[in-house]
């Protein structure tokens, strides 16, 4: 997984995005305390991970200039380590919901990296075993916005049409 995070594309190959990894099996303490930082509606269904990946990124560029692209390289660089989570057969879940400010003084995170998500990482357990809402929720059919409403077809709000 991170193999395939590390091999993501960024512009000018500045590869600004830094991963924590916290596994419960191997540091308790840190993994305690990157998932204290978590709120307490993802702690209630995150509490059997073995494994939580913290997604960060260098905002700065080599020059120390703002970097425009850190945050979408990261993203990329992200999504590139949940795809392959899912090929292995693994979850992935990222998640957004959690205490940037506790996480960065938890782990003396510098001042020009960006907390930007921390990703669950275990096996799919049995839905029935989880608190009603969350049931309900994990059953729920999963929806997206039509291709309308994120796409447009030359100019900004022009409808996008697939047929040929």
């Amino acid at each position: 997984m991170l193999e395939a995070a590390r091999w993501a594309p960024s512009a000018y190959n500045a590869q600004p995005w830094r991963f924590i990894v916290f596994d419960r099996s191997k540091d308790e303490v840190a993994f305690k305390r990157a998932f204290s930082t978590l709120v307490p509606f993802n702690q209630g269904w995150n509490a059997p991970a073995p494994v939580l990946i913290a997604v960060t990124a260098h905002t700065l560029t080599s020059k120390g200039e703002p970097s425009p692209t850190a945050l979408y390289d990261a993203g990329a660089a992200a999504m590139s380590l949940v795809l392959q989570a899912h090929a292995l057969g693994l979850a992935a879940h990222q998640m957004s919901g959690f205490d940037v400010k506790a996480f960065r003084d938890a782990f003396a995170i510098p001042a020009d990296v960006e907390p930007l998500a921390i990703i669950s990482i275990g096996h799919y357990g049995d839905a029935d075993k989880l608190d009603p809402v969350l049931r309900e929720r994990e059953r729920a059919p999963r929806t997206r916005h039509a291709i309308g409403e994120v796409v447009y077809a030359d100019a900004w709000h022009k409808p996008f049409s697939s047929a040929a």
